[in-house]
């Protein structure tokens, strides 16, 4: 059995994929709606890492980004709703929300009660974000230490991975489809809890990256 992974992102086409659907909201209303081309690119860098190597990993495109302008948090719900309902045993999102929405926090929820494995961004500094805040989701983040396929273990359910991909594509949102693709090489189905003690076993770096500060010559 291969991993099925919901990715929810701008990527609306990816050769193989084994459905795709867009969503979109103006206001109050949701419409589900036509996929089309990847209007940043950056849903096509995920993706490609994620399926990089011959992974046996099927994907499951929710496009919440039809421009360039952020996806509202009843898109990305209704895209988390839809992978569930397509079999997906990981979703990943490589952003970050910076306020609770109920709608959200839901989806999130009854993902988790399905026994989905969720990852999601977080910011290496700065405020939290959601999905990555809420309980039983692994968080995501770069991490300058590690390597193509390296993981850190920063906290009890965050984790890092390498920052950067071959195309150009930096930060949080890289590390953490790292961390997806290091848990889509369990076997499939593993839960979440069994999830985060592989990559604690996996890590080569344990606890939080030290960058130095520049003297105060003052």
């Amino acid at each position: 059995m291969n991993w099925r992974i919901g990715l929810i992102d701008s990527c609306g086409h990816w050769s193989g994929a084994a459905d795709a659907a867009a969503f979109s909201s103006r206001g109050t209303h949701l419409d589900r709606v036509p996929t089309a081309p990847d209007p940043t690119g950056h849903g096509s860098r995920i993706a490609e890492l994620l399926t990089s190597d011959g992974a046996p990993v099927e994907l499951l495109l929710a496009q919440v980004f039809l421009s360039a302008a952020p996806a509202s948090a009843a898109a990305v719900a209704a895209a988390i709703d839809w992978a569930v309902s397509g079999g997906a045993h990981l979703i990943h999102l490589s952003l970050g929300i910076a306020a609770d929405r109920s709608v959200l926090r839901a989806a999130v929820g009854r993902a988790i009660d399905c026994g989905i494995v969720v990852v999601a961004a977080m910011p290496a500094r700065g405020e939290g974000v959601y999905p990555a805040g809420y309980p039983s989701v692994i968080g995501g983040t770069g991490d300058a230490r590690c390597g193509p396929g390296d993981i850190s273990a920063l906290g009890s359910r965050l984790f890092g991975g390498c920052a950067a991909t071959a195309r150009g594509a930096r930060g949080a949102s890289v590390g953490a489809a790292w961390v997806s693709r290091a848990i889509s090489r369990l076997p499939a189905g593993t839960p979440s809890l069994a999830a985060i003690e592989a990559l604690r076993a996996m890590a080569r770096h344990i606890g939080p990256e030290r960058r130095r500060e520049p003297f105060d010559l003052a």
